[in-house]
């Protein structure tokens, strides 16, 4: 998932679509129904270079599904900046798709809305069970002890991504596996204009996938066990500090990046501005932008110190796409049965190959298609080395507030402002006071 709107925006529509018991869809009643059997409405989220890339993709498959089903699907790619609220309002107003992706990370704050169809056994059995698809996907689908709120599309990680030839020529022998590594690596690459790395400073969501995995490996997290909001502790301080002095005080990132929200960092990777990038899944992205796929590595996001593992050596939280209906859809029977066409194994092979993700189904992801060593990469980090986010009804709230702090930090460093300990607690301080009370 990618970037959301201000802070205060979110926890407004939120705190409303919490209230709300009508939820998306084409049923007035609130619950499901078969009223439109021929038609549905998917809105799909932008994965890959541009809307128009992502219609060239999905397109084809839905007119298959067309041919199979006499189902006609009315897409809509809505791009991240207006994904999550564009959810939030049809949960409040009644009005939505049928069928809608989400990102994994907003599973349990949209579950919390009462406006998503739960996936109980019953309705698993119907897209051949719930045991098709692997752990670490299912649990970014809700909240735990509750039945799903959607059913995983696309699975996904970081990896580091690093251009060879730049490397090469800065004497660079391999990729960093530390983050002390990188910041060496990064001032050599910086110079002439070009720079270590790019970061999407202005994408909320950007910002918080990464200060999330740096807290993890400072042994901190954002929440209580109980599940309340603890953004001020030493761990997670020190974290977002490490994250926005790769811009503040190692100079290793462009001061412009400080206004990057639109993939501008995938490009600038792919035009060789920069010799690293930290990505979700980007080899599809690169190739669509002229990048040779012999002209970059990739290699495991770097860790405080040794390798990537459990415990303190996370280096990905577990990224992906799931796919949601409303409750309140006037054709169920067909939003089960379109979920049922996009999991299926043949499917899953051709979408997860168009955007270089990782099926979620294991029949899929087994298939020699997703052997490369792009994937192997991800695969591992995966099943080692990724944490799901906290699965709380507060989670969005969490990633707008936090990441807009974060935002405003990388705003700081690029005009020069000192970044501090005090500084990112205080900003810290203020995106906790932006979340809901109990």
């Amino acid at each position: 998932m990618r970037r959301i709107r201000a802070a205060a925006t979110g926890a407004v529509m939120l705190s409303l679509a919490l209230a709300a018991s009508a939820c998306g869809g084409g049923s007035s009643n609130g619950g499901g129904s078969n009223d439109s059997p021929k038609e549905l409405t998917y809105w799909a989220s932008n994965q890959g270079a541009s809307i128009e890339v992502d219609k060239k993709v999905l397109q084809p498959e839905l007119d298959k599904f067309e041919k199979q089903t006499g189902i006609k699907v009315k897409l809509e790619v809505v791009p991240w900046s207006d994904l999550l609220n564009r959810i939030l309002t049809a949960t409040t107003s009644g009005q939505g798709p049928d069928v809608l992706n989400i990102g994994n990370t907003w599973s349990a704050s949209l579950q919390a809305t009462g406006g998503l169809l739960p996936w109980d056994k019953a309705q698993f059995d119907k897209i051949g069970g719930k045991d098709r698809f692997v752990d670490s996907a299912l649990g970014s689908t809700g909240a735990e002890g509750q039945d799903p709120a959607a059913v995983p599309l696309y699975s996904m990680a970081y990896a580091l991504y690093y251009n060879k030839q730049k490397f090469a020529e800065a004497g660079i022998d391999a990729p960093p596996a530390t983050w002390d590594e990188l910041v060496a690596a990064g001032k050599k690459l910086s110079k002439d204009g070009n720079w270590g790395i790019a970061m999407e400073g202005s994408n909320p969501s950007e910002n918080i996938h990464h200060a999330y995995v740096f807290a993890k490996q400072h042994g901190a997290d954002f929440f209580t066990p109980d599940g309340k909001p603890d953004f001020t502790n030493d761990g997670v301080v020190t974290a977002v500090k490490q994250y926005v002095d790769l811009m503040a005080k190692d100079k290793i990132i462009a001061p412009g990046n400080a206004e990057y929200a639109q993939n501008q960092s995938v490009s600038d990777f792919a035009k060789g501005k920069t010799g690293m990038l930290l990505w979700q899944s980007a080899s599809a992205n690169l190739k669509s932008q002229g990048m040779s796929e012999d002209a970059y590595g990739i290699a495991p996001v770097p860790v405080q110190s040794g390798t990537p593992g459990a415990g303190k050596q996370v280096n990905s939280m577990v990224a992906g796409i799931n796919l949601a209906v409303f409750k309140n859809t006037d054709n169920l029977d067909g939003a089960t049965e379109f979920v049922k066409f996009m999991t299926s194994d043949a499917e899953q092979k051709i979408l997860n190959t168009a955007y270089s993700s990782i099926p979620p189904v294991k029949a899929a992801q087994q298939d020699a298609a997703f052997n490369t060593p792009a994937n192997a990469v991800l695969k591992d980090t995966l099943a080692k080395s990724a944490v799901a986010l906290p699965q709380v009804p507060d989670e969005s709230q969490f990633e707008t507030a936090v990441g807009t702090a974060v935002k405003e930090l990388f705003a700081d460093a690029a005009a020069g402002r000192p970044v501090t300990t005090a500084s990112v607690k205080a900003a810290l301080t203020k995106a906790q006071q932006q979340m809901p009370t109990k």
